[in-house]
């Protein structure tokens, strides 16, 4: 019975150090793109920012995307009884920012304008033509 149970333990402990290591990586990633961000934003303004600035505004972005945002798109997604976050919950989530949520907007009607429309859908519509042309037909009979 104990050999099982620290037999779990050592697998919790080896899936704690893989989380902890896909945190470190995303972390990483997610602090030179913030870096990238803040010196190309620089350079469009004439600016210049510093290592310790750019280290400290990608931390500060970091720390409000996991504990604040993440938070908010996970309630957010709850309440629509959903466990996957949608487009939807990210912008509802940037609607204090008026031109974040515009643009995020924006992107994603770009995205589903691209997108072939799903043969259920086809369907759908279709029925929804064959109700109104139906109506128009017994209108004009009238």
């Amino acid at each position: 019975m104990e050999i099982e149970k620290a037999g779990s333990d050592m697998e919790m402990e080896r899936e704690e150090e893989e989380n902890d290591e896909e945190t470190q990586l995303l972390r990483d990633r997610f602090r030179l793109s913030a870096i990238s961000i803040a010196e190309s934003e620089a350079k469009k303004n004439g600016m210049q920012v510093s290592e310790p600035i750019a280290a400290c505004i990608s931390d500060l972005a970091f720390k409000y995307a996991v504990e604040h945002l993440a938070k908010d798109l996970q309630l957010f997604a709850h309440h629509a009884g959903r466990k996957m976050v949608n487009t939807e919950d990210v912008i509802l989530a940037a609607h204090r920012n008026e031109n974040l949520s515009l643009s995020l907007r924006t992107f994603c009607n770009g995205l589903k304008a691209k997108e072939p429309q799903s043969e259920r859908k086809r369907k759908k519509a279709s029925r929804k033509e064959d109700k109104a042309t139906t109506s128009a037909l017994e209108t004009a009979d009238s």
